[in-house]
């Protein structure tokens, strides 16, 4: 499963970056969609969790991706993890058939943050 985590400046607001990742995931292809989510807060601390889906011609069948972005509070960078799974049909898992360009819509929405720091890329 590819997977890609980085840190995005404290200067961007929580909620806001949540809404940019969810409006350009939805945007990776007709067949996407948002399959589920779910939000915990405890004081300053915020976590949020989103699973998308999508077609892929590749594999014939759906991948998945989970999202999830963690803040410490406002003013703090933001922790941000996508994993995509999926693409392979059959007994045998067969690496990466659509799974890598899924996860590039991410990847391509955290690059227009300025000052986002790549933590992990496998």
């Amino acid at each position: 499963m590819p997977k890609f985590e980085c840190m995005i400046p404290g200067k961007y607001d929580f909620d806001e970056t949540l809404d940019y990742f969810h409006k350009h995931l939805l945007q990776s292809g007709v067949t996407a969609s948002f399959e589920d989510g779910s939000d915990y807060s405890v004081e300053k601390f915020k976590l949020a969790t989103r699973v998308y889906e999508r077609y892929t011609l590749f594999g014939d069948n759906r991948l998945s991706m989970t999202v999830t972005l963690a803040c410490a509070g406002e003013g703090s960078d933001i922790f941000a993890s996508a994993i995509a799974a999926g693409g392979s049909g059959g007994m045998i898992k067969v690496w990466g058939w659509g799974e890598e360009e899924f996860l590039s819509y991410f990847q391509e929405a955290a690059k227009m943050f300025d000052g986002m720091r790549i933590i992990k890329t496998l």
